[in-house]
Formats: C-alpha cells, sequence, structure tokens
C-alpha cells in the first residue's frame, strides 16, 4: 500500500471520527482545507465518496461506514504494538487518552495525574470531558471513566472513588420566594435546573431513592439546561432553581451558607467512579502507570 494512502487513511478516520473537518484539523495539527483536500483525493483514488457532507454537519456514507469499522481496529492494534515496543525503552513514554465528565478530571484525575507528568516527561495525558457514554474502543480512548454500574461486563475496571452521595440543592435566596420541596411530586411545581443529555438530546430525569422503596425518575422542568454541571451549579448559587449534583461538588457552598440541601432522604448513593478500559488490550507500562497513578486507595 503506498505510504499516502496509510496518511489519507488516518485523516479520513479522524475526520469520520469527530463529524468535522474543523474538529479534525484541530486534532492532526493542520489546516482545514488541507484535511478536505486530503480526504477528496483519497475518494479519487478509492472511486468511492467516503463522505456525505452538508452545510452543517458530516457523516460517513455506507462505503465510509465500512472502512471506519473495518480499518480503525486494526490501525489502532497497530498503535497498541508500536507503544508497546516503545515500552521497551528505560522510561514510560507514549499518550494515554481518557474520556471522562468534566467534574471527574477537575476534582479526581487531574490532581493524581499532574505528579505523573511531572516525573515522566515523555508521558503524555489528553483528557476529554463529555457526558456521553462514550464507546472507548471505536473512539479510540485508552480509558473511560463511569460510575460502577455503567461499566461494562467485558471491561477492566478499577474503582476510583467511593460511593457518590448525591444532594438536591437551592440558595437560601430561592427557598425564600419559593419554598422546600419534600417528595419528589413537590419538583414538579419547582424552577430545577436540568441537564440536557449529550447522547440522546433528552433531558436528565433525576434519580431519586427513599430507602425501602423502589426508585423514583421524576422529568422535572425549569428556566435553566445546561451540558455541564459546573454551569449547573453556578445556575443554583445564583438562585436560579434547585439541582441534583455530587455531595463533594456542593459540599464548600453548603458549608458557607451558600446552597441548603433539601429532600436528603431521597437523595441516592450512585456507585463509585470507575476507570475502565478493554480487557483484550494489549497492556503497557505508561497505561499501567496511570492506571495506577488514578485508582482509589481509600
Amino acid at each position: 500500500m503506498p505510504r499516502e494512502t496509510i496518511s489519507d487513511l488516518l485523516a479520513f478516520l479522524v475526520v469520520a471520527r469527530e463529524r468535522s473537518f474543523t474538529r479534525a484539523a484541530a486534532h492532526l495539527g493542520i489546516s482545514q482545507s488541507s484535511v478536505s483536500h486530503t480526504v477528496r483525493g483519497l475518494e479519487a483514488r478509492l472511486g468511492v465518496r467516503l463522505l456525505t457532507r452538508t452545510t452543517r454537519s458530516v457523516a460517513p456514507t455506507e462505503a465510509g461506514e465500512r472502512l471506519l469499522q473495518s480499518v480503525a481496529p486494526r490501525l489502532q492494534e497497530i498503535e497498541a504494538e508500536v507503544a508497546a515496543v516503545s515500552e521497551l525503552g528505560d522510561r514510560p513514554a507514549g499518550t494515554v487518552r481518557i474520556t471522562a465528565i468534566d467534574h471527574v478530571i477537575d476534582s479526581i484525575l487531574w490532581p493524581r495525574l499532574a505528579p505523573v507528568l511531572a516525573q515522566y516527561p515523555e508521558v503524555k495525558i489528553e483528557c476529554n470531558a463529555d457526558y456521553r457514554m462514550v464507546d472507548i474502543v471505536a473512539e479510540r480512548f485508552d480509558i473511560g471513566v463511569r460510575w460502577g454500574d455503567q461499566v461494562a461486563k467485558d471491561m477492566v475496571a478499577v474503582r476510583l472513588a467511593p460511593d457518590m452521595q448525591m444532594t438536591v440543592v437551592g440558595a437560601p435566596s430561592y427557598f425564600d420566594t419559593r419554598g422546600e420541596p419534600g417528595t419528589p411530586p413537590d419538583l414538579l411545581q419547582h424552577n430545577c435546573i436540568t441537564l440536557r443529555l449529550a447522547g440522546s438530546g433528552g433531558l436528565y430525569g433525576w434519580e431519586l431513592r427513599q430507602q425501602g422503596r423502589r426508585e423514583t425518575q421524576v422529568r422535572v422542568e425549569g428556566q435553566a439546561t445546561f451540558n455541564g454541571i459546573y454551569q449547573m451549579l453556578n445556575a443554583a448559587l445564583s438562585g436560579a432553581g434547585l439541582a441534583f449534583l455530587p455531595q463533594d461538588l456542593v459540599a464548600p457552598h453548603l458549608q458557607a451558607g451558600r446552597l441548603r440541601s433539601v429532600m436528603a432522604v431521597w437523595c441516592p448513593v450512585f456507585p463509585g467512579l470507575h476507570a475502565y478500559y478493554p480487557s483484550r488490550r494489549q497492556s503497557s507500562r505508561t497505561l499501567d502507570l496511570v492506571i495506577d497513578a488514578i485508582r482509589w486507595r481509600g
């Protein structure tokens, strides 16, 4: 196979994965026009259109999807083997790509990984903040981070944190005007700060549970909707409404009196956060180093 075809395939795979020439160009470190020219050249040599382009989106055609599904895993295997060979050197090296929500990256991953980067200059960490249930194999991540009950059974899971207490909070100014809810149905009468799910596009239903009762999922509504919990926290602090957030995120604001928690008996404890990666993945010194650095030692 000509060398340029391999390079062009790599460019196509990034565009197909990102669904954007702009994001692909940023990922590859070249101009958008260069990426477009490269993909068009590949299509011309293969004699088939690989991408459907509109003014708003880019998506693989049937031929492009077939190429994506067949070639991407093989290139990933090659990259893993090359990384494994590099691990035979004296010091760990290479890039580890991680997907997690922003709060987890800020509060758990980065504090534990910063010392690793300082100690091993050849190691690189790429953290991608995403609320979707990412297919880490298809999107070429080395590690994903999600709640323990969200990890597929064919993955290796490593606990990162204890079980997570959730809480419903609001600012004192909000409660002064709207009062406090006591049960899940009461929330339907309140202005709730909602979370837009990236995968489905729907709103997250608050998963509430009282001891001895079945889980209740409440489809709350409100004036403010975000796709990240830091924005939800800021909205709650401003008095915009009620938010359903992790206890560790709001704890400083509860202690300072900027927020107040309600409905404690209905707020569940979620299974602890876990890092996960494919059991069939070729192990490497760098991946092992990162996993060991982020694992929970409580």
